[in-house]
């Protein structure tokens, strides 16, 4: 047996304690998390100043730098996130069907624990953390595959946690992290079919076709994030502006950063005024089709046919004129992600047809996609955006980590 089958094996047998542990131990054990790394923060932010320190060395992109960074502040938000979990409704045990049949059977539907779930990600240490209380209040055990760029951090924090979980009474190994980050590794992790119930990766655009490409227990998707925001001619160009700067630039390493900029060619010279001298404040690189980059003349660069599909995470934005929203519309249906969509539109038959026609797990009427996370829509912390069709689609919470199982009530009904 491998060293990666007897940590699923632990995790399974781990899994079964929590899936019946109760509301009450599993936020306790949340709780003793929470506790655990406001008081021990300083073995965790050192272990990730090397990490940042050796990112830095070999050339990491400054995005990228601000996405592996752990900050005192960043930390209190991570835990705040446990604890915002902790006091959202446990899903397990609800029954969301009762009925009772012609025959007098009882027949109900009920949350349960999906099991052991599987996370493989890039250089987020945060994900770490919302990944393990999400599946703990869940009632599902995890196992934690984090990149190399962050693999000190990683482990300093899932020991963290995994003491706080045995001062609360369950197995430490309820969480567990991946100690090896070799590729080889990962691939074994999606082929784990004997102790995995799920895998989800999180990270970029290759990680997350590859898992899907080669694992052999199931996978949801999370996290594509070709976005884009469309500037419609009926829009308040004032607040396009400031919504298009918000999308691209507070933080343009996340997935629901926007990637393109969509402009109706009636306003694109106005826009276009309000909008540059924002984007140049983050020396934001545009790449331009030809009717913008005529708008917009020495500021910019010619788009690429690669451009329309980027996902760039970084200060660079491309730049398309449209004649109007059908056109928009049809062009992030065929070069969107179905992550996050956004309209800037003051003509309400406009937005709603927008809302209908945008094929995407979230859509949004003059507001910026960076509010699709789990904390932002009321579920905690998340453990991705699911991009697909399935059960789960944006931001994943609690719900979403589960299944259904049937119960059944008789008084010795036999079938004839």
């Amino acid at each position: 047996m491998t060293v990666l089958e007897q940590q699923g094996k632990r995790a399974k047998a781990a899994g079964r304690t929590l899936a019946i542990a109760g509301t009450a131990k599993k936020n306790a054990a949340l709780e003793a998390i929470a506790r655990t790394l406001t008081e021990r923060q300083d073995e965790w932010l050192r272990a990730n100043a090397e990490d940042v320190a050796a990112a830095r060395e070999a050339g990491m992109r400054p995005a990228m730098l601000d996405r592996l960074t752990l900050t005192p502040e960043r930390v209190a938000g991570i835990v705040d996130g446990v604890r915002q979990v902790a006091a959202l409704p446990d899903p397990i045990g609800t029954v969301t069907k009762m009925e009772t049949r012609p025959n007098g059977l009882i027949i109900g539907r009920r949350r349960v624990p999906l099991g052991v779930i599987a996370i493989i990600f890039e250089a987020r240490p945060n994900v770490t953390v919302d990944a393990a209380a999400l599946c703990l209040k869940s009632g599902n055990a995890c196992i934690l595959r984090g990149g190399k760029e962050a693999i000190r951090s990683n482990r300093a924090v899932a020991e963290l946690m995994r003491a706080a979980l045995e001062s609360a009474g369950l197995p430490a190994d309820c969480v567990s992290l991946v100690q090896d980050t070799d590729h080889a590794t990962a691939e074994e992790l999606m082929h784990l079919t004997e102790y995995v119930d799920v895998l989800i990766p999180r990270g970029g655009a290759g990680l997350i076709r590859s898992v899907a490409r080669n694992a052999s227990v199931p996978v949801i998707r999370t996290g594509e994030g070709v976005c884009h925001v469309y500037i419609d001619r009926d829009a308040d160009l004032d607040m396009g502006a400031k919504i298009l700067y918000n999308a691209k630039c507070s933080r343009p390493s996340v997935c629901n950063a926007a990637e393109c900029v969509l402009v109706a060619e009636n306003v694109a010279a106005d826009f276009f005024q309000k909008a540059v001298p924002l984007l140049k404040q983050k020396n934001v690189e545009l790449r331009c089709d030809p009717a913008s980059l005529a708008l917009i003349g020495g500021d910019a660069a010619a788009a690429q046919e690669s451009d329309w599909d980027a996902e760039y995470d970084d200060y660079i934005l491309a730049v398309r004129v449209v004649r109007d929203a059908e056109e928009a519309i049809a062009f992030i249906n065929e070069h969107g992600t179905g992550h996050s969509e956004a309209i800037i539109t003051n003509n309400y038959f406009t937005a709603q047809h927008f809302l209908d026609a945008v094929d995407a797990a979230a859509v949004y009427v003059n507001a910026s996609t960076r509010f699709t996370d789990g904390g932002e829509f009321g579920l905690g912390a998340e453990i991705g955006i699911s991009t697909q069709k399935m059960h789960a689609r944006g931001p994943m919470g609690l719900e979403e980590l589960t299944s259904c199982k049937y119960v059944i009530y008789g008084e010795g009904q036999v079938r004839e």
